[in-house]
């Protein structure tokens, strides 16, 4: 499943990586997210956005997204497991004991790796550049968007650089939260 807050023209970010009124949905209801209680959200966002990160045994990323959230501080969002992609290491100084973290040098290597892990939940790719080749490979097989009424007009696309046509299933769930709608697609196999 790949899967990202977007704009309604289709961006994860603006140019600087900045998700500026994007996640305004995560704080704008009465209903608890995890177990922190940081984000509230209205009860319909709720409802779906609790069993969906309940189902995620691991969430693939890229090195840019791992560099810019600090790999959300060694705590991965929902799931077990991160599996992030890049050409370069894992920081030799960051959270020695985060053994949950692994890193993989392209994107079928990740899939696969993630898919060992998961144990038979479900693998999240985050959107952008790794979810636009995984989906470009035909690793994707559910596309999930959180759409929030925000228009950017530029910035990083949630299909990345992906440039293949496919065609994706009429939406299989379709939920109206606070400043959001949460939708997914299944990919078309044939």
């Amino acid at each position: 499943m790949m899967h990202a807050v977007v704009s309604v023209d289709g961006f994860i970010a603006d140019p600087e990586d900045q998700v500026g009124p994007l996640f305004d949905w995560y704080g704008n209801g009465e209903s608890p997210l995890g177990d922190d209680g940081g984000f509230r959200v209205s009860k319909a966002s709720a409802d779906y956005t609790r069993p969906l990160w309940d189902s995620l045994g691991v969430t693939v990323m890229g090195r840019n997204l791992f560099d810019y959230t600090n790999g959300w501080d060694a705590k991965p969002p929902a799931g077990e497991h991160v599996v992030v992609v890049s050409h370069r290491p894992r920081p030799a100084d960051w959270h020695p004991e985060a053994s949950h973290y692994h890193f993989a040098t392209d994107v079928p290597e990740a899939i696969a790796k993630a898919k060992e892990l998961a144990a038979g939940r479900t693998v999240a790719l985050t959107a952008g550049d790794i979810g636009g080749q995984a989906f470009a490979l035909g690793l994707v097989d559910v596309v999930a968007m959180d759409v929030a009424p925000v228009f950017f007009g530029k910035g990083k696309r949630y299909f990345g650089s992906a440039d293949a046509q496919q065609l994706l299933e009429d939406p299989h769930v379709v939920i109206q939260g606070n400043r959001v709608l949460h939708l997914q697609y299944r990919v078309r196999t044939a």
